[in-house]
This record gives structure tokens, C-alpha cells and sequence, in this order.
């Protein structure tokens, strides 16, 4: 082997040793700015840990202690019992069950229409439909409260509940993009076996559909589960508050009682975090895979 080619791969090695060198760098950079962009996020999470085993006098200390002495649980038995929250835990509850199982149902029927069923003007009624998103739930406030005032729905959970029962028009989006990446070969083998439209939905698309069923149900679960706006517009009577609304009563003219307030707030995340992490691997292969087609 001459010097020259001895010297030109050594010059190849190199190369190759500092791409490498390189790109280790950069993930590395990459990383380190990632974990602490998301410690920076989650700090609010610690406070809110960290004030629900504190006493009341540790709350606002300086310097903030982050980790409670001593640490404090019988703030959640106690704020549990402040108010009646096992009534409020269950009509949040109640709600949000019936908007997720609503929401799926309308959701998934118009997104499939949407995707599958030819009629004429699909798609600008489909452009329609996502210009309503546009609109802040603020514009049609007022208009909605005097509707349900006037079909005396005002201080039920109806006006929270129906409209779920009518297509979101995000979650329509992300389903219908799903439904789309499902081969048209199944559905034309069921007609040919005599389903019907309504058949070939329940038995081939939903089962099918999962990632992008578990996506909608994390957000449908965590959208009404944490849902404060809508239940302050429309629940007035004590007995029908939700735990987003309950945690108001932990606050009066006076004073703020943060410890069993956040006590309490940490009882509201753990139900958001159980959803999320038993549907996450659905979660991320739904939202990778609606934006694929279409």
C-alpha cells in the first residue's frame, strides 16, 4: 500500500470519526437543553407537590423549601373534608363520561363520513367545519347561554353534556385523517359480504382506529375533566359543582388556604397522568399517523 492511499484513509477515518464526534455532540446539546427546558416546565408541578405536605406557615416561605419539614398528609384528609368534594368528584365524573363516550361516537360517525361516504360538497362542508375552530368559545357565550336558559337547562348538566353529542370539530379532524390511512380494500370486501355503512364502521374502523381513538379520549378526558369556564356559566347550586369549581370553595374573601388547595389539585392531576401514560404508546402512534394522509 502506497503513502498516498495510507494517507487517504486516514483522512476517510477521520472524517468519519469527527461526523460521529459531531453528531454526538449535538444530540448531546440537544438533551441537556431538552431536560432543562423541561425541568423549567415542571417546576410548577413540584410547587404544587411540595405546598400540598406543607404547613400553613411554609407555604410562602423564603427561600422556598421544596421539600416539606415535616411533611404534612393529613392536608388532603382535611381538605377532603372541607367541602363536599366526594360530590363534586362524582358529578365530574358523570360529565366527563358521558362527553368522552358522546364525542367518540358523533366524532367518529362524521369523520367517517367525512373520509368515506361521497356526497356532493364534501369537502367544502369539511372546510366549513374546521373555519368553525376559528371561533373562541367566548363569541358564542352569550347566544348558547340563552338558548339552554331558554330550554331550562340552566343549572343541570345538560349544556355541558348535548353538545359533546354534536362532533368536535378537532377531534372529527383527527379521526377522519386516520380514517383515511385504512385501506379501502376492507371496506369494499365487507360490501361485497353485505355490510352496511353503519357496520362497516362499528366492525372494521373502530377497531381498527385505536391510536386515534385513545388520542381523542386523553383529550376528551382531560378537556372536561379540567374544565372550569363552562361548569361556572352553568352550575349554580352548591350540589352540582364539579372539583373544578369546588376547589373555589377552599378560597374566601379573606384569605387562601394554598396547602389544601393544592392538596387538592394534586387528587385532580393523578387521573390525568393514570389516562395518559396507560394510553400512551395509542397516543403518540395517533398523533404521528393523522397527519399522514389528506
Amino acid at each position: 500500500m502506497t503513502t498516498a492511499q495510507v494517507s487517504f484513509l486516514l483522512e476517510v477515518r477521520s472524517s468519519k470519526l469527527w461526523h460521529k464526534a459531531t453528531n454526538l455532540l449535538v444530540r448531546l446539546v440537544w438533551y441537556v437543553g431538552l431536560s432543562l427546558l423541561g425541568i423549567v416546565f415542571l417546576l410548577p408541578f413540584f410547587w404544587m407537590l411540595s405546598t400540598a405536605f406543607k404547613e400553613p406557615g411554609q407555604v410562602f416561605a423564603y427561600p422556598i423549601k421544596w421539600i416539606p419539614d415535616p411533611i404534612v398528609w393529613r392536608n388532603f384528609v382535611d381538605a377532603w373534608k372541607v367541602a363536599p368534594f366526594t360530590r363534586f368528584l362524582q358529578n365530574t365524573i358523570i360529565i366527563t363520561a358521558f362527553c368522552m363516550v358522546g364525542e367518540i361516537l358523533s366524532c367518529s360517525l362524521t369523520a367517517f363520513a367525512f373520509a368515506r361516504i361521497p356526497f356532493k360538497g364534501r369537502d367544502i362542508l369539511f372546510i366549513v367545519l374546521l373555519a368553525t375552530m376559528m371561533l373562541p368559545p367566548q363569541v358564542t357565550l352569550i347566544p348558547t347561554f340563552i338558548i339552554f336558559s331558554k330550554l331550562h337547562w340552566v343549572n343541570t348538566f345538560l349544556p355541558l353534556i348535548v353538545p359533546s353529542w354534536f362532533a368536535r370539530p378537532f377531534y372529527v379532524f383527527l379521526l377522519r385523517q386516520f380514517f383515511l390511512t385504512i385501506p379501502t380494500e376492507l371496506e369494499d370486501a365487507a360490501r361485497v359480504d353485505g355490510s352496511t355503512r353503519l357496520r362497516i364502521w362499528w366492525n372494521i374502523f373502530i377497531p381498527l382506529s385505536k391510536p386515534a381513538m385513545a388520542t381523542v379520549l386523553i383529550f376528551s378526558f382531560i378537556a372536561h375533566w379540567n374544565d372550569f369556564f363552562e361548569p361556572l356559566i352553568y352550575l349554580n347550586s352548591q350540589s352540582k359543582k364539579t372539583l373544578t369549581l369546588g376547589l373555589t370553595t377552599l378560597r374566601d374573601a379573606y384569605s387562601t388556604q394554598w396547602h389544601w388547595m393544592m392538596a387538592i389539585a394534586v387528587l385532580m392531576v393523578l387521573p390525568c397522568l393514570a389516562i395518559f401514560f396507560m394510553f400512551q404508546n395509542y397516543f403518540v402512534e395517533g398523533i404521528t399517523m393523522t397527519g399522514t394522509k389528506g
